[in-house]
């Protein structure tokens, strides 16, 4: 075919107006953001560059990558496949608008990586982040710095995959929030600051989650909303059932370091948690089955408390958990209810646990009449008011008190408690038979 002057300088035009992934450089590691105008350092707003890149890399299905330097921008939405690199600790993406810096809706294979994505504590809207997506599969955010969240740090709706060896700092709400998420990891995280939250994962209503928080390290956790703990918390899970929270290391949290609220078939195991201020690992309300294993707590007003038998909640097994240091930390919390080792309910074994400095109770079984089946076998506790209390009133149920060393109770071995009150005297020593739902035996008292 022959091409004449008039074809070629046509055709030639055609290719230039013609937008496509071809458009900039491909090199082996994607497109280079530099080509389509962003500029490093720049002191105007770059997010329509931006966006433009974002969108044919996205389509091109090729990394977009951020040279080192500062970039001014906001409302950045991601598309499938959209993939953003930078080079970690030195490409840093400031917030220019009162919105999310990046937004995606049911985008599939989303990477961030490399990235500071600061907030500069601009107040977002409600319930907003400066990360926002929703259902997002195939998620990835891994290496990122996200600081001074004007709102949630991260907030993932519907979302799978995984977001690890992320630093979130200094958010005003949640560092880290799912909610309807589908089984993801979370792990290896820093978080520090938060003013409500480190990492949520809730549900909407009670069913499956199956996310796994693992090996992160939350520090300084604020209760800034307020409330009676739905804040305050490092570790949160709501209505999300068959989650496992394992190796965390949490210090400094207004509440709980590990809170499941409704939280069927958790899993809270081999954590490191130290200095909270009311009960360190809880697992509460409407639940059914928790294992609270390999702990260590030093420094809460209740150590593990497993509760809320009138809604529900029952079926655990608290075994291996060390626990120090537990006392009064907050004046407006009762005595009665401070310098609890562990509090358990119902249809549940306590064994293998060592408790030292239990200011009130080492182990305390139910509350009035809310006792069901409780083994309370082969632990050690030092330095307690009184090593075991038991619910004694009418109608609570049966428990099985044995093989347990209790050293330096100041007051009592093992006593029945009718709710607050101490009830009986040792009944190590007599007595226990007017309890026959009881069976205490082969403690060793010293």
């Amino acid at each position: 075919m022959r091409i004449n002057r008039r074809h070629f300088f046509t055709a030639a035009a055609a290719t230039l107006a013609a937008p496509s992934a071809l458009a900039a450089p491909l090199s082996r590691f994607g497109l280079d953001a530099a080509n389509f105008g962003v500029r490093p350092g720049a002191v105007n707003d770059q997010s329509q560059v931006l966006q433009a890149a974002i969108d044919q890399a996205a389509t091109a299905r090729v990394p977009l990558m951020l040279a080192p330097g500062v970039y001014r921008a906001s409302g950045l939405r991601l598309a499938s496949g959209a993939a953003l690199v930078g080079v970690r600790g030195a490409t840093r993406l400031v917030l220019s608008g009162e919105t999310a810096m990046l937004t995606a809706n049911k985008a599939d294979a989303i990477t961030l990586t490399g990235l500071t994505l600061d907030g500069r504590h601009i107040t977002l809207p409600a319930n907003d982040a400066l990360v926002n997506l929703t259902g997002a599969s195939n998620l990835r955010i891994t290496d990122c710095v996200i600081d001074r969240a004007g709102g949630h740090g991260v907030l993932l709706i519907g979302c799978a995959g995984e977001v690890s060896g992320t630093s979130i700092t200094n958010a005003a709400d949640t560092a880290l929030f799912s909610r309807d998420g589908l089984g993801l990891t979370i792990s290896g995280n820093t978080i520090h600051g938060s003013g409500n939250g480190g990492i949520r994962v809730w549900q909407s209503q009670a069913r499956d989650d199956g996310s796994s928080v693992f090996d992160n390290r939350i520090s300084k956790t604020f209760a800034r909303a307020g409330g009676s703990g739905q804040n305050g918390n490092a570790i949160n899970i709501y209505q999300a059932n068959n989650v496992v929270i394992r190796g965390n290391h949490i210090r400094d949290a207004a509440f709980s370091a590990i809170r499941g609220n409704a939280a069927s078939s958790i899993q809270i195991i081999g954590n490191n948690c130290a200095a909270l201020n009311e009960v360190a690992i809880y697992s509460e309300f409407a639940f059914e089955a928790a294992v609270i294993a390999d702990n260590i707590v030093d420094g809460a007003e209740v150590g593990i408390s497993v509760t809320n038998f009138d809604d529900g909640g029952h079926l655990s097994a608290v075994h291996g958990n060390l626990i120090r240091n537990v006392g009064s930390r907050r004046v407006r919390t009762p005595l009665s209810q401070q310098g609890i080792g562990i509090a358990v309910e119902a249809d549940t074994t306590v064994s293998g646990n060592t408790i030292e400095g239990a200011a009130n109770i080492g182990i305390r079984a139910g509350w009035g009449t809310f006792l069901r089946d409780v083994a309370i076998t082969g632990n050690v506790v030092r330095g307690s008011n009184y090593g075991v209390a038991i619910s004694v009133v009418p109608g609570a149920g049966a428990a099985v008190v044995s093989g347990n060393m209790i050293g330096g109770a100041l007051r009592a071995g093992v006593v029945g408690m009718a709710y607050k009150d101490v009830a009986t005297g040792d009944l190590t020593k007599g007595g226990a038979e007017a309890y026959p739902q009881l069976k205490i035996a082969d403690n060793q008292i010293s």
